[in-house]
């Protein structure tokens, strides 16, 4: 038998999305059915795909030949948080860009069309459903056909995602409140509430309730709070992040053929964690209990 035991690194990360990245080479039918059988268990006992895991959770795994085989091999080109045959969801790293453009030379588009190709040995493509900034890591949504993605983009233009953002912010912002300014001539609204405050800095919860382009960004700049990293919006550049303080941590949405609603969380980045313990005053195990209540 295998034991391993989670780090702050997968913390809220479903139990499949875990084993797919142990098992990088195995289908995701596979992964399932391990932890289904019971041949990968949570703390010991039976549990569901879905289940997310906590830091210090340990996960047992018998050890088979096939197991075996897969073990060891190197990780995917992307960090798969949740799939089927219509769907992707997946971790977006900060500084990785969405789409090809001129002055970027990889993008997470066509990283995991390659990837869907090498695992299905047919020609397949990865549609963006969503879109982050570039600079902006959390989850993300790709279809696996172009048919897929519009029905998927019908469906989160006319009811939204449900969707929440985590963020360092420079100054203090306590409380709650809701920015409310058009954006574009658009309307546009972000709702955001303060998790922990720091020297000259403020972790906050962030829910768009519309989505405009660059919308969290702009409109906390445009109340003085922008967020850490972001220099195009006013604030100061930060070496030790590849990107901006800005984290796609939780998004909920209905599946065009599943009854049920599926939730999917990106664990944290380490630098933005980090950044958050050391800045915000709130030490890793509050973090950690703070982003389980969330999930």
């Amino acid at each position: 038998m295998l034991t391993y035991t989670i780090t702050a690194d997968d913390h809220c990360r479903r139990l499949e999305s875990w084993l797919q990245r142990l098992l990088p080479a195995a289908l995701p039918a596979y992964c399932r059915k391990l932890i289904k059988s019971g041949a990968c268990t949570l703390n010991k006992a039976k549990s569901s795909p879905d289940a997310l895991l906590t830091a210090g959770d340990s996960i047992s795994l018998k050890e088979s030949e096939q197991v075996m085989q897969q073990l060891n091999r190197p990780l995917p080109p992307i960090d798969l948080l949740w799939q089927d045959d219509k769907l992707l969801a997946i971790n977006k790293p900060a500084g990785l860009a969405m789409h090809p453009a001129a002055e970027v030379d990889e993008n997470l588009a066509d990283i995991a069309s390659a990837w869907l190709e090498k695992k299905a040995n047919y020609p397949v493509r990865a549609y963006p459903v969503n879109r982050l900034d570039r600079g902006t890591s959390g989850v993300v949504l790709l279809a696996t056909s172009s048919s897929n993605a519009g029905i998927l983009g019908r469906q989160v233009k006319e009811e939204g995602l449900d969707k929440i953002y985590l963020t360092v912010v420079e100054g203090i912002l306590e409380g709650h409140g809701e920015i409310n300014q058009p954006l574009d001539g658009k309307e546009s609204i972000s709702r955001y509430r303060c998790l922990s405050v720091g020297e000259n800095c403020s972790f906050l919860l962030v829910e768009p309730v519309t989505g405009r382009t660059h919308q969290i960004r702009r409109h906390l700049s445009s109340i003085g709070h922008p967020v850490v990293g972001d220099k195009r919006y006013d604030a100061q550049t930060l070496p030790t992040l590849a990107g901006i303080a800005l984290h796609s941590f939780r998004t909920r949405l209905q599946h065009p053929t599943h009854e049920t609603q599926l939730t999917v969380c990106a664990p944290l980045p380490t630098a933005l964690r980090e950044l958050i313990i050391e800045r915000c005053g709130i030490n890793e195990k509050e973090l950690l209990t703070l982003l389980q209540n969330l999930s």
